[in-house]
């Protein structure tokens, strides 16, 4: 496999770069381009869907053999029952705990591009909600590995592009990117938007990021990574002030998610900021990991389900990770990506069982590992690769089957 195209981890393009011309010196059309990153992308997106559909092999057979349906399991369970009610209903449904005192479930906590692509393709197909919500989950890993790639591709390379797919579907809960959650939907608008970000696109950065922002609560990290990205370009190259694609991306990027903030805020009856109102109800608020602190000591100190013990076994790999991925310089755009995601997950009460989903789009952590693998021995690296697809096919199961607490 052909090393590919390699830049500088600390550069952050300002100018969109020229357009690629064949060998008579014609441009390129961009049909073309996009069909020759597809062929490139093709043996990636080949071993993520082999992964994947190993581990939903073993998913599906352990749940028939107990008596349940995978599809309602994968695809109507915890969110996704409220994904589906949205789907269904629009906004307006509010509960009240049945197990715990004080807590309020309003819908509006989650963001609606996941229930309107779900809607729409019940409009246009047989399929039903539940049918639709995987069609949307699995065509968003898709397009959430081609981005992957096209990152790691673009910053290091195809073997370390393949690499970084591949590691991405064999985390230990990868499940969930195919299952009707948002995290594969957020991956991959994120990707792409900070891949056009490292190419010099920030009109089409901000795009993308504008439509992230309609797709998770801490899809806010698109936005500040393009942000901070442009910033920086900004007070390192003066020149570049007078550049109006630079202000219009940065001016885009936050308009999904602060648009949505808004009306749902003005739609619960708080006021602008009364989506927070609807998080603190459901029990969640950003309290710098005290909690999270307080639940992992009971973890040492008690006893409790297997699912919070691999919780804090991913967010401690994460956490060393993410000093790794500092110490390799990363461009920008992506560094402050990954920080926020990490400070949200982190720093976010309750729910410590979803903190590892939470990090699904922080694929930009798995850089160094998947640096590491392209240079390994082929013995080590299947090994390697054994050993995780075993682990995420067995957790992964056992968290959907077995395990009876939100994830």
């Amino acid at each position: 496999m052909s090393a590919g195209p390699v830049v500088n981890p600390s550069a952050v393009p300002v100018r969109a770069p020229e357009p690629r011309r064949d060998t008579g010196g014609r441009p390129v059309r961009r049909t073309d381009r996009v069909r020759e990153a597809l062929r490139r992308a093709l043996p990636a997106l080949g071993l993520y869907a082999s992964a994947r559909l190993l581990g939903l092999a073993m998913m599906a057979g352990w749940a028939w053999s107990t008596g349940r349906h995978p599809r309602t399991l994968l695809g109507h369970s915890w969110d996704g029952i409220w994904y589906a009610g949205i789907a269904r209903n629009g906004y307006g449904l509010v509960l009240p705990s049945p197990t715990s005192r004080g807590v309020i479930f309003n819908d509006l906590a989650f963001f609606p591009l996941f229930p309107g692509l779900v809607h729409a393709v019940t409009v246009l197909t047989p399929f039903t909600v539940v049918s639709a919500q995987l069609v949307v989950s699995w065509s968003s890993a898709v397009a959430a590995a081609w981005g992957i790639y096209a990152v790691g591709e673009r910053l290091h390379g195809r073997r370390t592009a393949t690499w970084l797919v591949l590691l991405w579907g064999l985390l230990p809960h990868a499940i969930v990117q195919t299952m009707g959650y948002t995290e594969s939907l957020m991956t991959a608008l994120a990707a792409w938007s900070l891949y056009a970000a490292v190419t010099g696109r920030p009109v089409w950065a901000g795009a993308l990021a504008l439509v992230a922002g309609l797709s998770r609560p801490n899809a806010v990290a698109v936005a500040a990574a393009l942000i901070c990205a442009t910033a920086l370009v900004l007070w390192r190259e003066p020149r570049s002030r007078g550049d109006w694609r630079l202000w219009t991306g940065a001016a885009l990027a936050p308009l999904g998610w602060a648009g949505y903030v808004l009306w749902a805020g003005i739609r619960s009856g708080g006021g602008p900021l009364g989506y927070f109102a609807v998080q603190r109800r459901w029990g969640s608020r950003f309290d710098f990991g005290a909690d999270a602190f307080r639940f992992i000591r009971h973890l040492f100190t008690g006893r409790d389900f297997m699912a919070y013990y691999g919780s804090l076994a991913v967010l401690a790999v994460a956490l060393v990770a993410l000093v790794l991925f500092v110490l390799d310089r990363p461009p920008a755009p992506l560094l402050a990506y990954v920080a926020v995601l990490c400070v949200i997950a982190v720093g976010g009460s309750s729910y410590f069982a979803s903190k590892p989903r939470f990090l699904i789009p922080a694929f930009p952590l798995l850089l160094p590992l998947a640096l590491g693998m392209a240079r390994a021995r082929p013995r080590t690296a299947l090994v390697t690769v054994g050993a995780l697809a075993g682990l995420s096919f067995v957790y992964g199961t056992y968290l959907v089957t077995i395990a009876r607490i939100p994830m």
